[in-house]
């Protein structure tokens, strides 16, 4: 279980990230730490997390949070399937924020396979 759970964290901080650099052109822990209204602690030790793993670069100067291109990339993958299960949901007769709810922790766990058949369903 600890094995899902810290893939599910990581993967909430890459999209975070990701949201907030589509809506500002800087991003830093504070910033994140906001959005996730998670504890300063807690925010520190996931984005060095990430950067160990290769996934952002942490400017040591500023304090801004950017992209390598294999974290952008990890980051786009978790938000495409965000979007894709909100979709099917709503498709289904869910309500926009009943969909977005569970898409938020649904994206987490679903095989790529059931993706698949979930992004021909929503395409047909």
């Amino acid at each position: 279980m600890a094995i899902k759970r810290t893939r599910e964290s990581e993967e909430m901080y890459l999209e975070t990230i990701l949201l907030l650099h589509k809506g500002q052109p800087n991003v830093r822990a504070v910033d994140v730490r906001d959005e996730l209204g998670l504890a300063k602690s807690s925010v520190s030790r996931a984005v060095n997390l990430l950067e160990s793993k290769g996934y952002i670069h942490i400017d040591r100067e500023t304090g801004n949070l950017s992209f390598t291109d294999a974290g952008r990339k990890k980051a786009e993958g978790i938000y495409e399937r965000h979007q894709t299960l909100t979709q099917v949901l709503m498709k289904v007769g869910a309500d926009p924020e009943l969909a977005e709810e569970n898409a938020c922790r649904m994206e987490h766990v679903v095989s790529d396979e059931m993706m698949e058949v979930f992004r021909n369903y929503i395409n047909n």
